[in-house]
């Protein structure tokens, strides 16, 4: 590996079993000159694992843009590796910033695949996978959360978030309430020793998983939810026109003029009782 060629190499790291780490990978890092990390502590378990003389340069968010001058200075002449704190760069951490600054300066970037939270869930959840939309960290906020979930769901088929073990159980009620109850899929400590990946409904994990440890990522089954939007903005239409005071006969007629359906189907969705 030390004939390498000088570039920004792109390295996917371990997301628990260190034993995941690719010779490829151990031998990008054996040859760097600098290896840039969001976590250096976490970076120096790796470092010992493959005997690197590397220095170590932490990435963060927050200094991103004054470290990005010495990264490119040493990509220029030799490798630099830059990596995340478990898995595959650039899914939900810093760190892009930093390989757009490669590309303009006419630097070579290099990929070098390996583990991945969002592909390793998704291959265990047993969902469509040619129609993902990954979500990162969702918001902290409830109602911005069940915006983001909505809007996702209407364009996809499944959907892939984090989400830390102290909200995880809030994150899974607010998929239940938001979605219609879907079926998901906890995968929590991936690779490690108490890995497990828990597939029900939402709303019966939400309970389960209420109390836990250890990162989680969650997989969600949207396929056919965005089909049912209409019926549930007609219902919803309707609810107001009931609340507001109109009769079903008058609030049907119109409610078949917007959405489009009968004025029979439109009678059908009348909601009986207030809630």
């Amino acid at each position: 590996m030390n004939d390498l060629a000088p570039g920004l190499y792109v390295v996917a790291t371990p997301i628990g079993n260190l034993g995941d780490l690719s010779e490829r990978a151990a031998g990008v890092l054996q040859a760097a000159a600098l290896i840039a990390a969001e976590d250096t502590r976490v970076l120096k378990t790796l470092a010992t694992r493959v005997e690197t003389g590397a220095t170590a340069l932490s990435l963060t968010e927050h200094n991103v843009e004054g470290r990005i001058p010495r990264l490119l200075e040493a990509a220029r002449e030799g490798v630099v590796a830059l990596t995340s704190d478990a898995g595959t760069p650039l899914i939900a951490d810093p760190g892009a910033r930093a390989v757009e600054a490669a590309h303009d300066a006419g630097i070579p970037v290099f990929a070098v695949p390996g583990p991945s939270a969002l592909a390793a869930a998704v291959s265990v959840a047993g969902f469509a996978g040619s129609d993902v939309h990954f979500l990162g960290f969702l918001p902290r906020g409830q109602g911005e959360r069940r915006r983001r979930l909505v809007g996702a769901a209407e364009a996809s088929e499944t959907l892939v978030f984090f989400e830390s073990p102290r909200r995880v159980g809030a994150a899974l009620a607010d998929v239940a309430d938001a979605l219609d109850d879907p079926t998901v899929v906890v995968c929590r400590e991936l690779t490690k020793v108490h890995e497990e990946a828990v597939r029900g409904a939402a709303s019966a994990l939400a309970e389960r998983f209420r109390e836990t440890r250890g990162e989680c990522t969650v997989v969600v089954d949207v396929r056919g939810w965005a089909a049912g939007s209409d019926e549930r903005d007609l219902r919803a239409y309707l609810k107001e026109m009931r609340e507001a005071g109109a009769q079903r006969s008058a609030a049907a007629s119109a409610a078949a003029r917007r959405f489009g359906v009968s004025r029979a189907e439109a009678y059908e969705a009348w909601p009986e009782d207030k809630e």
